[in-house]
């Protein structure tokens, strides 16, 4: 028999507005039927791309992180724009941030990375077939963009040098997918 833990909102109000996070700040009724508050930020979702190239190896980004003040490797990724389909945007993505293209999409799932406070959704593809090019960066993004075997960077997760959680999840999804479809 479930539980139900639902709560329910009873008034909502925005109390920090950005271009792309909302801060919001809920009243709710609690199962057992007492009330509290709940913060939490709005996120229009992202996507998280695992390319690999033919010989195996993963593409993968160095960026500098503001909230951090640090650099993280990371795979490449970006935010969903308003009525966009999840594939375009990881297809937009890879190309805009490393100048490839793929031509073989495979869902490997979602994740959700912040469920105590945002209601932000990362769906992970796996990339194949992939084709070179020219990288199309906004101007305020930069990075350096590296290939890399998948045994180094799980070895990467395992020494601390990749912390970025959405790299990590995808890149373990990825391998369980490779590893069942070898």
């Amino acid at each position: 028999m479930d539980i139900d833990l639902t709560e329910h909102c009873i008034s909502s109000e925005t109390i920090a507005s950005g271009g792309m996070l909302n801060v919001k700040r809920d009243q709710v009724r609690l199962p057992n039927g007492h009330t509290s508050q709940r913060e939490y930020v709005t996120h229009p979702g992202a996507v998280v791309v695992v390319p690999i190239l033919p010989n195996g190896n993963v593409i993968l980004e160095r960026q500098f992180r503001y909230p951090l003040h640090q650099v993280f490797v990371e795979l490449p990724a970006g935010k969903i724009d308003a009525g966009e389909d999840i594939l375009v945007t990881g297809q937009r993505e890879l190309l805009e941030e490393t100048g490839y293209s793929a031509s073989n999409w495979i869902k490997l799932g979602l994740q959700y990375p912040c469920i105590g406070y945002s209601n932000e959704v990362i769906h992970m593809y796996l990339a194949r077939d992939l084709t070179a090019g020219a990288h199309q960066r906004d101007a305020d993004e930069s990075m350096e963009v590296f290939e890399l075997s998948f045994a180094d960077c799980m070895k990467m997760i395992q020494t601390g040098e990749i912390t970025d959680a959405k790299t990590i999840i995808a890149l373990f999804f990825a391998e369980k997918y490779l590893l069942q479809h070898a």
